[in-house]
């Protein structure tokens, strides 16, 4: 029995090393595209597609549908139809501008999506109070529902890759927009 117990304790510690450099592996940020030289990137041709590889580690594979007119193309003609999409892309998220949604008060804020077992928002803004049971676990308040703060964390892991403002008002307050002095604090 000694000897079952040390195999899963083994398993158990093995199974959580995996589970923290996944989690590590997956906080690193990703190197982007960027735009590149013929010498800097291979082209692989598969039929209508290309697929541009980057010499340098860890930047993502692009595969680029051209279409038939690829036969007669040379790989930097290729290479410069990938330029000039991170150039249009470039250009489209300059001109972009993000929008934050909120639902109107007394609608419904958050949705349980049973699939994968946990709370999403609906919108881009969260109205909720914070509250300690009488264990002193954290208690985050959506909707009048009560989510633990594991709970909190799966909502916020839809949002993975965002950033986040918190700001913190009275409790009459979250559906207004407080005044905002940038300072330091006292």
């Amino acid at each position: 029995m000694n000897s079952t117990f040390r195999a899963i304790r083994s398993g158990l510690t093995q199974s959580k090393s995996w589970f923290q450099r996944s989690l590590l592996l997956a906080s690193a940020k990703p190197k982007v595209r960027y735009i590149a030289t013929s010498d800097e990137v291979t082209v692989i041709r598969d039929g209508e597609c290309a697929r541009i590889e980057y010499k340098e580690a860890g930047i993502p594979v692009t595969n680029l549908e051209i279409g038939p007119e690829m036969a007669e193309m040379s790989d930097s003609a290729i290479v410069e139809v990938h330029n000039q999409d991170l150039r249009n892309n470039a250009k489209q998220a300059a001109e972009y501008k993000h929008v934050v949604y909120e639902a109107p008060l007394g609608s419904a804020q958050i949705e349980y999506f049973a699939r994968c077992d946990q709370w999403v928002p609906k919108s881009s803004v969260l109205r909720c109070q914070i509250q300690v049971d009488e264990h002193g676990q954290i208690i985050v308040e959506i909707d009048e529902r009560r989510l633990r703060l594991k709970q909190f964390g799966k909502l916020l892991a839809s949002h993975q890759g965002w950033g986040m403002r918190i700001e913190f008002v009275h409790t009459d307050e979250v559906h207004h927009r407080p005044a905002l002095q940038v300072r330091q604090p006292r």
